[in-house]
């Protein structure tokens, strides 16, 4: 379960607007999308991080797997 304070839960499409108005009147259109577009970017590079580390730990391990096989039964 998702706790979510109760005040976000209330908050309508209405109160919606009102938020993106004062976030526009405040900041401006220009602030605004340059900030979105930083959030992409640093989504992005966290994406980008993520499959890296992964990438890194698939190598690791495949490095470290051993052939247990017994020498009679390999062909």
């Amino acid at each position: 379960m998702i706790l979510t304070p109760l005040f976000i839960q209330n908050i309508g499409p209405m109160g919606m607007i009102l938020i993106a108005v004062v976030a526009l009147v405040l900041f401006g259109r220009g602030k605004i999308s340059t900030m979105m577009g930083e959030v992409g970017k640093g989504i992005t590079s966290f994406k980008r991080g993520v499959n890296e580390g992964k990438e890194e730990l698939e190598a690791a391990a495949m490095e470290d797997a051993k052939d247990v096989t017994p020498d009679s039964e390999k062909s």
